[in-house]
């Protein structure tokens, strides 16, 4: 996995360079926010091949039911007429939807790899000069980094006034000052947050850095509980009810648990991403929406099925022609 982000996080990393000399007034942090709503734009087609791909699963799903309610316990029965039917539609329920995760996996392990790692891909710092910095850090107090190591680029620009003794180890005096400028120069702070910083580190009372995780989680139980209700209207299934309900409490329990315990600059984007991505859920939501996808769909159905028939009898027609000849 952390090699998928070294790889994927490269792209990503340049990109969050250009934003951050550009448009982002030179602020990490509005870099990643810019850099989030770029991929959640890439990601438009995909989500909207999903809800179509939803909307023509519940579609076969019907079909099935009734197909199942028809030869109720003959199970060879139903098999081989769920085959014929998919075979019918062009649909095969193990790969339903697969691209389109592929693509989104893809682009999300890019933009966490090149937050994870500002060092290799937003600063392109030799990698011989960020050895000498990540083994630095472990002569520091930091607990984090037993239990973290992926993030030793963060805690590198959070910690780097504590490492100015590794210029006399073969630290770079121009790696070092780049390093400083960016830490010292507010470039690294969002409203006042250090984005290198750890929530957890902050338990002696309130400080706004807990509003990383806070706003973290909201953004994520809105997207879980807006995808859940419109699941709910459209599918009448009680267990799979129960089980998107758990499945949506425990996404968020998984986000506060994370972004809690990493940097405020991957809570940052976690926020970015989860209002984005509910943003995104809704306008499709209304414009490609299960109803009007079933409609079109059910139309474009009969408009085939009617070809098919005028096809047939057109094809018997010029048969009978031929046969009083």
């Amino acid at each position: 996995m952390t090699g998928l982000y070294h790889v994927l996080g490269v792209p990503f990393g340049y990109i969050l360079y250009f934003l951050y000399h550009t448009i982002a007034f030179e602020n990490y942090g509005i870099a990643i926010i810019m850099l989030t709503f770029i991929a959640r734009l890439f990601m438009l087609p995909t989500t909207i091949h999903q809800q179509k791909g939803m909307a023509k699963t519940q579609r076969i799903q019907s079909k099935v039911r009734k197909i199942q309610e028809k030869y109720a316990g003959d199970q060879r029965k139903i098999q081989e007429e769920t085959q014929a039917l998919y075979s019918r539609e062009g649909y095969n329920p193990m790969n339903a939807g697969c691209a389109p995760m592929a693509v989104q996996f893809l682009l999300l392990f890019g933009l966490i790899g090149a937050i994870y790692y500002p060092l290799s891909n937003f600063l392109h710092i030799d990698e011989a000069q960020i050895s000498i910095l990540t083994e630095g850090l472990k002569t520091l107090d930091i607990g984090a980094l037993t239990k973290s190591p992926h993030l030793n680029e963060l805690f590198v620009i959070e910690n780097i006034k504590e490492l100015a003794f590794l210029k006399e180890q073969g630290l770079s005096e121009g790696v070092y000052n780049t390093i400083l400028e960016i830490k010292n120069g507010g470039h690294f702070d969002f409203l006042g947050i250090s984005l290198g910083d750890i929530p957890m580190n902050y338990t002696g009372g309130f400080h706004k850095i807990w509003l990383i995780p806070v706003l973290s989680t909201v953004t994520t139980l809105a997207t879980s509980f807006y995808s859940f209700f419109r699941q709910k209207q459209t599918n009448n299934n009680p267990a799979a009810g129960k089980s998107m309900g758990c499945m949506t409490i425990g996404m968020a329990a998984m986000s506060l648990y994370f972004v809690v315990r990493f940097p405020a600059g991957i809570g940052l984007y976690w926020i970015a991403s989860g209002l984005f991505g509910f943003i995104s859920t809704v306008v499709i939501g209304k414009i490609y929406s299960p109803n009007k996808v079933l409609s079109k769909l059910m139309v474009e159905e009969t408009v085939e099925r009617r070809s098919r028939e005028n096809s047939l009898k057109l094809v018997a027609a010029e048969k009978e022609k031929e046969d009083n000849t």
